[in-house]
């Protein structure tokens, strides 16, 4: 599609206030100022020689999203990564609303000098395309359990990008999905290999528990009812019962409730978006999917500088549409 094709079916979104409590809150500025930073370098070690060829005039660029219905996800990296190059970022959206449904969206328009703002807009572009996939992978998958009215929570996993698992459990929020444990540090998760290297379960616990004490939670992956028995005899919070098949899961997570009434049950291995409903159990409080990260589509968003005085009637309507919704 042409950059004139793209604007003509331009969607007019409006900003509202910010919400008093966002996800975006949960994010520490040095963290996100030292992530931004160590992206940057990653993509401009040294020399910019195309920067010569553009100067740095000030320019507008227009953020165009091409994916209809869309969660938007990700902005605070996208504004961290302009505001460290010199430049601005003016939203027309807020992540978690929902972008389209036309087929080119202005979702937002950054200013700044030229040779500055194409040094960030590969990485923010990045950041943006990934995180708004995952929240809307997400988001897709609680609209299911919402119509089906299960009581528990989808969770990502740890399958997450090295170097990329903020903006990546930043999205699962957006999303609106459980991000799950964020590292090795956050929770006690006892897989097999764990299991196969201690001996036993019951010891696996043990050892564990000793360190961690009260203060974090202790999960064990089981492969049988019988397992999972032995793991809530010994004191675990979570069972997770994985790669079971969807009526041997019904089955297990019922008994094992009945018996251990307090402890929780995630269901893990296998499930997809396409199967997720099978798995929906009035006994099961978790249901983890890898799938949320791991070949999850993205979004497809472009830049477009914008040369002075193009289609400025379009933008100056837009600024009155969204001037006339802010009340």
């Amino acid at each position: 599609m042409s950059v004139g094709t793209a604007l003509s079916s331009c969607t007019l979104g409006f900003r509202m206030p910010p919400p008093r409590h966002t996800a975006a809150h949960s994010i520490p500025p040095h963290t996100l100022i030292q992530l931004v930073r160590e992206w940057l370098a990653e993509d401009t070690p040294n020399f910019d020689p195309a920067g010569v060829c553009v100067g740095s005039q000030e320019v507008e660029a227009w953020l165009l999203c091409k994916t209809p219905h869309s969660i938007l996800a990700g902005s605070p990296f996208f504004t961290a990564v302009f505001t460290e190059v010199g430049c601005t970022v003016d939203w027309n959206y807020q992540d978690g609303a929902e972008i389209g449904p036309d087929a080119v969206t202005l979702t937002a328009v950054v200013r700044g000098p030229a040779r500055c703002l194409l040094l960030g807009e590969r990485v923010a572009l990045n950041c943006l395309a990934r995180a708004s996939g995952i929240a809307t992978r997400c988001s897709q998958l609680q609209a299911m359990t919402t119509a089906r009215e299960w009581h528990g929570e989808v969770a990502g996993t740890r399958k997450t990008t090295p170097g990329f698992r903020l903006v990546e459990k930043y999205a699962m929020l957006v999303g609106g999905v459980s991000m799950h444990r964020q590292d090795l540090s956050g929770m006690v998760m006892l897989k097999d290999n764990h299991i196969w290297a201690s001996g036993s379960i019951t010891e696996a616990v043990n050892a564990a528990r000793s360190v961690c004490g009260f203060s974090s939670k202790i999960e064990v992956e089981c492969r049988s009812i019988e397992e999972g028995r032995e793991a809530a005899g010994a004191g675990v919070d979570i069972i997770m019962l994985d790669n079971f098949q969807p009526q041997e899961l019904h089955v297990a997570a019922r008994a094992l409730k009945m018996e251990f009434p307090t402890l929780l049950i995630e269901a893990s291995g296998g499930i997809t978006p396409e199967n997720l409903v099978m798995f929906f159990s009035p006994h099961v409080d978790i249901i983890s999917l890898g799938c949320i990260t791991q070949g999850c589509p993205v979004v497809d968003f472009s830049l477009k500088v914008q040369r002075p005085g193009t289609n400025s009637n379009l933008l100056t309507a837009d600024r009155m549409y969204r001037q006339s919704h802010v009340d």
